[in-house]
C-alpha cells in the first residue's frame, strides 16, 4: 500500500546550545515525536551570530544523535576520545547508550553553515549499552543514479541494492538524500515511521523548508521538479518515553537516575 502525506509541518524558529539559531520540526510544539524520532533540527545561515557559539559540552543518554552538513563544517569532541571534523555530505552517528559527554562546534568563522540533527530513540534494551561513535565522509557514502537525479545512501537500502555505511542500528532506519527529477519510488517498511524534509523544490504537496509526515503503508511515491529532500524511516519502538533535556529514558526513575548520574560525574567515569 502507497504511503500518504498526512501531515505538512512548517517548522519553529528556536535556538539550541550557546543559542544557535534553528528549525525545529520535531519536538517542538508542532509535533513532540514521530516514534523512533525524538527531534529534528535545520540551521541554515551564513550569519556567525547565528552559530558561532555551538554547542558547548553537554550530556546525552538513552538514545542516539545524527548530525547531516550540507555546508560548512563541525567539529565533535567526546569524553572518550573521540573527535572529528564533518563538512558537507559527511555525517556522524552517535549512539549515547549509557552516557556521552560531547561538544560541537562550528570549525568556521564566517560563511554558511547548514546542515541538520535528528535524534533517535533506542529501545529499552539498549538504552544503557557502551557508547558509540560513527563518523562517515562524502566519500565513503555511495550514490546511486535514478532517472532524473541522484540519490546519497547514508543508512538503510534503496530498492536497486545501494546500501548506505550506516549499519548496526537497533531501527534499522533508512536515511536518503534525493535531488529528483521526476518520480521517485522506494519500499518503506510497514512498521517503520516515515517523514520526508524539502530542502529545495516541491515534492508532491510538500513545499520547499517543509516537513512531510507520511501515513500508513509500504511504499513511497515521490514526484518533484529540480527538487532535494531527505526522505527517513525507522522502527516504530512503541514503549514509554520520559525525556528531559538531553536524557530520554521509559520511566521517571530512570530520568531521575541519568540526572543523578550526570551530576555525580558517573558519566566520564564509565556509568
Amino acid at each position: 500500500m502507497q504511503r500518504e502525506i498526512v501531515e505538512i509541518l512548517k517548522g519553529v524558529e528556536t535556538s539550541d546550545g550557546a543559542g544557535v539559531s534553528l528549525i525545529r520540526y520535531i519536538g517542538g510544539p508542532q509535533r513532540d515525536m514521530l516514534d523512533p524520532f525524538l527531534l529534528l533540527d535545520f540551521f541554515s545561515s551564513s550569519d556567525p551570530d547565528d552559530y558561532i557559539a555551538g554547542f558547548p559540552e553537554h550530556p546525552h543518554r538513552g538514545f542516539e544523535t545524527v548530525t547531516y552538513m550540507l555546508a560548512g563544517r563541525m567539529r565533535h569532541r567526546d569524553h572518550m576520545g573521540n573527535e572529528g571534523v564533518i563538512g558537507p555530505g559527511d555525517v556522524q552517528w552517535m549512539t549515547a547508550g549509557r552516557g556521552v559527554l560531547h561538544s560541537e562546534m562550528p570549525e568556521q568563522q564566517d560563511g554558511l553553515l547548514q546542515g541538520f540533527q535528528l535524534w533517535v530513540n533506542l529501545p529499552a534494551r539498549d538504552k544503557m549499552i557502551a557508547p558509540a561513535w560513527h563518523e562517515f565522509n562524502a566519500r565513503q557514502i555511495p550514490h546511486e543514479a535514478i532517472p532524473g537525479g541522484d540519490i546519497a545512501v547514508i543508512a538503510g537500502r534503496t530498492d536497486a541494492g545501494t546500501t548506505g555505511p550506516v549499519a548496526g542500528i537497533a531501527t534499522a532506519p533508512l536515511y536518503l538524500d534525493v535531488r529528483l527529477n521526476g518520480r521517485f519510488e522506494q519500499h518503506v517498511p510497514e512498521g517503520h515511521n516515515a517523514f520526508i524534509h524539502v530542502i529545495e523544490g516541491r515534492v508532491n504537496d510538500v513545499p520547499a523548508g517543509h516537513l512531510g509526515v507520511f501515513g500508513p503503508g509500504d511504499r513511497v511515491a515521490l514526484e518533484g521538479d529540480d527538487a532535494r529532500f531527505l526522505l527517513v524511516a525507522a522502527q516504530r519502538l512503541d514503549e514509554p518515553v520520559s525525556r528531559a533535556g538531553p536524557f530520554v529514558m521509559n520511566t521517571r526513575e530512570e530520568l531521575l537516575q541519568a540526572f543523578d548520574d550526570y551530576r555525580a560525574g558517573r558519566f566520564a567515569g564509565g556509568a
